[in-house]
């Protein structure tokens, strides 16, 4: 059973051999090294010519990027950690996201940068934050978060096809999670409904009637999975789960297609709780829908702890997801 690092690093062999234009550049990705986290392991070796070693400026390895795609290239950036995407903030929102505006859509930024982020990993307050809630809403750029229930592959390689900017956070704890709908049979009493498009989301509709819904991205539907399946076990609260890939622009369609059916929304996330993705989906689901009733699960606005059990204290849990969901249920 293929595990998620596994696919992306298909899709980027994939993209490589089918199209010249496709180049990676970043730091340590070269092999036998293959990248701090292994995704472009193998590629230096295959493709010599087009796997770009840089030195330590992530302003200058996306601002490389944005040149090589406006000279009609596709370039793959990665980063190593997603913390250091605040160096990248001015090439990736006053560039790569303006140009096509800027200069009356006769150009386009068909960029991807890859970021791997997140905690759970004990790597302290400046290598373990999900700061994807910084580059939401900026005009011009897409957010997508790959997840173990879809493929990874399939998300990145469209990605690299288009023909604007794409910012693709990657969990580093999702990179070992194999890819099945059903696990050790998880999932088979829940009906998985995909939207179309390049960043599908996917409806988990359990067969008994749900008393709520849970959206969530990325590596959170692994806790919320588990939180699921305990609320129906333990509980008989059964839930309908929305996992999204495409965090901005929003597209809640399906969200709010599952809250005519239950009423009641919580929002899980592992980025700080305050002006979060979940703030803005839970606004968005109030004004379309009056009379839904909404809870937030998200790390505490701290900086993330070196000691595992402070790291396991600031981060949503397991037992966070199903407390927050036994008290929506019950209001």
């Amino acid at each position: 059973m293929p595990i998620v690092l596994e696919r992306l690093n298909y899709a980027l062999q994939h993209a490589m051999e089918s199209d010249e234009r496709v180049y990676l550049l970043g730091e340590d990705i070269l092999d036998p090294y293959g990248g701090a986290f292994k995704v472009t392991r193998g590629l230096s070796t295959k493709f010599p010519k087009r796997v770009l070693t840089t030195p330590i400026s992530e302003a200058a390895i996306v601002g490389m990027a944005n040149g090589m795609a406006l000279r009609g290239l596709r370039p793959v950036a990665e980063i190593m950690f997603g913390d250091f995407l605040t160096l990248t903030a001015d090439q990736l929102v006053n560039h790569a996201a303006k140009f096509r505006w800027m200069y009356n859509d006769q150009v386009r930024v068909p960029v991807v940068v890859r970021a791997p982020m997140g905690g759970r990993r004990g790597y302290g307050p400046t290598h373990s934050q999900s700061l994807e809630k910084m580059f939401l809403g900026v005009p011009g750029l897409k957010v997508v978060v790959p997840n173990s229930l879809g493929d990874p592959a399939e998300l990145l390689c469209a990605a690299i096809a288009d023909d604007d900017p794409v910012l693709f956070i990657e969990h580093k704890l999702l990179y070992t999670c194999p890819m099945s709908v059903s696990r050790e049979g998880e999932l088979v009493d829940f009906q998985i409904e995909q939207t179309q498009g390049a960043y599908p989301a996917f409806t988990l509709r359990p067969a008994n009637t749900p008393r709520l819904t849970i959206a969530c991205y990325g590596y959170n539907f692994e806790l919320v999975r588990s939180a699921a399946l305990e609320l129906m076990m333990e509980q008989e609260i059964f839930v309908e789960i929305v996992l999204f890939s495409q965090l901005s622009p929003f597209d809640l369609e399906p969200l709010f297609l599952s809250l005519e059916r239950t009423g009641k929304l919580l929002t899980v996330e592992e980025g700080t709780r305050s002006l979060g993705w979940g703030a803005e989906v839970s606004a968005e689901a109030v004004e379309r829908l009056a009379g839904i009733k909404v809870r937030r699960v998200a790390a505490l606005d701290l900086p993330i702890a070196n000691g595992k059990n402070l790291e396991d204290a600031i981060l949503p849990g397991l037992q966070d997801i199903v407390t927050a969901a036994l008290e929506l249920a019950a209001r």
